[in-house]
Order: structure tokens, then sequence, then C-alpha cells
């Protein structure tokens, strides 16, 4: 019996070089947010409570997909109900991403986005869409609102704590800052 020859290990050289990794400063063309909405009498019932999508898909009768540019500001309210009542009430209100920027992984809304706040539970959804209620009382488009107002209702919700109001004087000096920066 003869020995079996060891196979030699190829030089560097020779290895299949890895596939060219994209650099930092290419430019790439901006991920939209996409946002599934549906809606099925009795069941399903998933909508934009604000936002302005750039574009609307139908894609049948139950479904559509809105698409958001980056940095866009919306809402989108989820209910389910089943045979007992209503199964789950969830608010969200969502940030598109800007392109190489981090987002959160949310069922429905692809690539991700940035969650400024979440209500779960009937009674939190309600309390928020108080809230934007009075923020379109004022005359202030609900996307327009600062970033910073919509994530301290979501840290006072999961505080329990009672939620701010959104005033004149917030939104100016919102607005300032963006023109400032």
């Amino acid at each position: 019996m003869q020995p079996q020859p060891q196979p030699q290990p190829q030089p560097l050289s020779a290895r299949p070089s890895p596939p060219a990794a994209v650099s930092p400063g290419a430019a790439r063309k901006p991920t939209h947010m996409r946002v599934s909405l549906a809606f099925v009498e009795h069941r399903v019932n998933v909508w934009l409570r604000f936002g302005w999508p750039m574009r609307e898909t139908i894609l049948d009768r139950w479904r559509r997909v809105a698409t958001f540019e980056p940095d866009a500001v919306c809402c989108r309210i989820k209910w389910i109900g089943n045979d007992y009542g209503t199964a789950l009430w969830q608010l969200m209100v969502l940030q598109a991403p800007m392109p190489f920027e981090g987002a959160q992984r949310v069922a429905g809304v692809q690539p991700g986005a940035r969650i400024l706040l979440r209500a779960d539970g009937e009674a939190r959804v309600k309390a928020v869409l108080e809230v934007i209620d009075a923020i379109e009382a004022l005359g202030i488009d609900p996307c327009a609102a600062a970033v910073t107002y919509w994530r301290t209702v979501g840290n006072r919700l999961a505080a329990r704590q009672p939620l701010p109001a959104y005033t004149m004087e917030r939104h100016a000096a919102h607005l300032a800052h963006g023109v400032l920066r």
C-alpha cells in the first residue's frame, strides 16, 4: 500500500481574490422606505394616520405599499381583530432612514425605519391619537413636528408619565434649529 500524496496549500497569489467591497465614498442610490398597508374587514386594518408618501402602489384589493423618501416621517396604525374582538392595537411613528444610516427592523417596513414612538394597546394608542389631533388643531402637520418631540412622547408612554403638549413655541424652536443646521 502506497501513501497518498497530501495536497499542498496554494500560495496566496494563486488564491482567488474576495469580492470587491463598496467603498464608503461611492455614490449609492438612496433607499426608500416602503410601508405595507392592508385592509380586510373585521380582521386587519393597517393604515397611515399621517405621512406624505411619494408613491402608493396598489397590489390588490386588500393591500397597498406606501413609499417614502429618506428622512420622511409617517405614522402607521395596525389594528387586528378576531372572532372575539380586538386582538392588537399598535401605533408607530417612523422616520425613513438616510442612506448609510442604521435602521430598526419593523414588520411590514422595508428596509427598516427609525422608530420614533411606539404605542401598544388601545389606551396608549388613543392617547397618542389625541396628541396628534391636538397638533393638527394648532394647524401644524404632524410630519413637520420635531423628531425629538415624538421620541419624548414615546419615552413618556414607556414611563407612564403624562404626555407633553406640542406648542407653537416648541414648533418655532424646531424650525429655527432646522434653519441653523
